[in-house]
């Protein structure tokens, strides 16, 4: 199986494949039931396989929002200077 490589980030990969990767192969399914062409036996087949898709992207979204949330809360430490006068935004001094 190839992967489609991003210039602009690297997509969140987990086994089996990227979000987008999982996320396409999910909508694909959607249609396929929607379709009503399937038979039951087949329609509960790609239900499952939907179920366990949709899990494994929530799982990789909820790490991703984990890694969001570490990444804005060691920024927000290390330029925790404390609270701002509008004086001191323009670099004046009160006196």
């Amino acid at each position: 199986m190839s992967q489609k490589k991003s210039s602009q980030s690297t997509p969140v990969v987990a086994e089996g494949g990227s979000f987008e990767q999982k996320l396409a192969e999910l909508e694909q399914l959607v249609e396929q039931l929607e379709s009503g062409q399937l038979e039951l036996a087949e329609s509960l087949q790609r239900f499952r396989q939907g179920v366990e898709l949709g899990s494994q992207c929530r799982a990789m979204l909820d790490e991703a929002q984990q890694v969001i949330e570490q990444v804005v809360s060691s920024t927000n430490d290390a330029n925790d200077t404390g609270p701002l006068s509008p004086d001191s935004e323009r670099g004046e001094t009160s006196g």
